[in-house]
């Protein structure tokens, strides 16, 4: 499926910084992804039916919608206490809380690759992010986008993450290819 262009996108560094939070949060790099990781959902080791963690991985098939907006519980990612439970999905992991406003603040169609795309752009944007990615400041970038990924340094959500240095290297990587 399509995703946003360097021109939709308003330059190639917000395309590169996009395919840095998907490496980052590993959904692009996920094996069982057939689309980008724009089809995962939550990925993490989860209590199973034995009382013991193990890897849930998933993709969805449908674009339609986000793949927990008709009813289907959340992900148990963590039993707690407290719990933690996610309904993170998509290429940059977005919850359905967020999705939901989100679709109806951008009037989006679907949870297309392309709309994926634009709700991230958007969380950039409203994080004052933009400049410093057009500009290459891709350290403050991060910093600024902190909230958003859980997979970026400087976040609150004490879900490990990567380092400033190993996600600096990616981000080189990228604007050679």
């Amino acid at each position: 499926m399509a995703r946003i262009s360097a021109v939709q996108a308003g330059g190639i560094n917000l395309v590169h910084f996009l395919d840095l939070v998907a490496w980052s949060e590993g959904t692009s790099t996920e094996d069982i992804t057939k689309d980008d990781g724009y089809d995962v959902i939550v990925t993490a080791d989860v209590l199973g039916p034995n009382g013991r963690y193990q890897a849930h991985e998933e993709t969805f098939d449908s674009y339609v919608d986000h793949p927990f907006a008709f009813g289907r519980p959340a992900v148990l990612v963590r039993p707690g206490p407290p719990p933690l439970t996610s309904t993170a999905s998509g290429r940059y992991q977005l919850l359905l809380r967020y999705w939901q406003a989100y679709k109806a603040m951008l009037h989006l169609p679907d949870f297309s690759p392309v709309s994926q795309d634009l709700v991230a752009l958007r969380q950039i944007k409203e994080r004052g992010a933009i400049s410093s990615i057009l500009a290459g400041t891709i350290d403050q970038a991060i910093y600024d986008c902190s909230g958003i990924w859980a997979s970026f340094p400087g976040n609150q959500y004490a879900q490990g993450g990567k380092s400033l240095s190993v996600l600096q290297d990616k981000w080189e990587a990228l604007c050679i290819a």
